[in-house]
């Protein structure tokens, strides 16, 4: 199993006020995004494992093109994956930070 971490600056503290949200599910082709407000509000973080190596420079585009466009100042985004592919990445990432948001109901 890798594990990658990701540390980003962030201009802005993502909104609302839960406190954590999960999407998707660990299953083939997917993986499973728990999103926490539990940094300082100019810090995000991207936790990731993966049983497959070799795709660092995949996920760190993927991870940093989310944090440059989205208010996540203040996350701690944990992702573990199951082989997903990098827009299922980022429609999950966006799916969690509209949850913890309050802009999206389960």
């Amino acid at each position: 199993m890798q594990k990658l971490i990701f540390e980003f600056s962030s201009q802005q503290p993502a909104g609302g006020t839960l406190g954590l949200a999960i999407v998707g599910v660990v299953a083939s082709g997917n993986l499973e995004v728990l999103v926490e407000r539990t940094l300082q509000s100019h810090i995000c973080s991207v936790k990731i494992a993966t049983p497959t190596a070799g795709f660092e420079d995949v996920w760190r585009a993927v991870v940093t093109d989310f944090a440059a466009r989205r208010k996540a100042g203040g996350l701690c985004i944990s992702i573990n994956d199951c082989g997903a592919r990098p827009d299922v990445v980022a429609l999950r990432l966006s799916q969690g930070l509209r949850l913890i948001d309050g802009n999206l109901r389960t």
